[in-house]
């Protein structure tokens, strides 16, 4: 059992983190495997109904990068948290150096900070 402070992450809390992390991974790339065609090149179609279609379609198209990049930047936050599980940093507030409450990181085990950091307490 790996003790923080109060916060007391056994072997299995830490194993289930890592699961629902890597779980989350998996469904990022398949969700970035779904959408491909969505944020490819915008191609003028002369079938289509002038501009706004073209418009239409570079708006999906941006919509499409964008959220790409939201789920890329939510890997990187899985990833920093599997390094921390590997480091037995997992559960301590970046800033404070605090245990975090394992209720939040229940909600978002990814979270780097305690609720009175994160709150500006």
């Amino acid at each position: 059992m790996i003790c923080y402070g109060e916060l007391s992450l056994n072997a299995l809390d830490l194993k289930t983190y890592r699961e629902a992390l890597l779980a989350e991974l998996s469904r990022l790339a398949d969700e970035d495997a779904a959408s491909a065609e969505g944020r490819g090149t915008v191609i003028l179609d002369q079938q289509s109904v002038g501009r706004l279609s073209r418009m239409d379609a570079m708006q999906r198209q941006a919509m499409a990068q964008a959220t790409m990049r939201r789920r890329a930047a939510r890997r990187a936050k899985i990833d920093a948290a599997l390094r921390r599980i590997d480091e037995d940093e997992f559960g301590f507030c970046q800033k404070c150096g605090d245990d975090i409450a394992q209720a939040r990181l229940d909600l978002d085990p990814t979270a780097l900070t305690c609720v009175s950091c994160a709150t500006g307490d």
